[in-house]
């Protein structure tokens, strides 16, 4: 059974830095696409950043100045997030899609296995 289980969130005053985690257990394929997206309340579940097993990363381009996606182990890859505003108060999602990037951002239907989100705060 593949899991992912997030991390890190918090609450954050604007400016801040985050640094979020995911942590995947139950699989074990050679390729495959790691990313994070974003729901903020009332709005569309949107992709924001994406790493995958050889390495390349995408990111939305309304966040790749502030955000970035790295992986600490085969099964382990973070989210840096730098100068925090209050528009990125949202739940932040990790999920696994088995095939890699190949230059675009994947869209929210790729993936097919989603952990349970961290809550993102951002107030003074």
């Amino acid at each position: 059974k593949v899991e992912l289980v997030e991390s890190g969130g918090g609450l954050v005053q604007p400016g801040g830095s985050l640094r979020l985690s995911c942590a995947a257990s139950g699989f074990s394929f050679s390729f495959y696409t790691m990313g994070w997206l974003r729901q903020a309340p009332e709005k569309e579940r949107e992709p924001v950043a994406a790493i995958d097993s050889a390495g390349e990363r995408a990111y939305a381009e309304s966040v790749k100045a502030r955000f970035t996606v790295a992986r600490q182990n085969p099964n382990t890859w973070d989210l840096e997030i730098t100068s925090l505003k209050p528009d990125d108060t949202a739940m932040c999602l990790c999920a696994v899609r088995w095939w890699p990037i190949r230059g675009t951002l994947p869209e929210a239907s790729d993936f097919v296995y989603w952990g349970q989100g961290t809550q993102v705060t951002v107030s003074s």
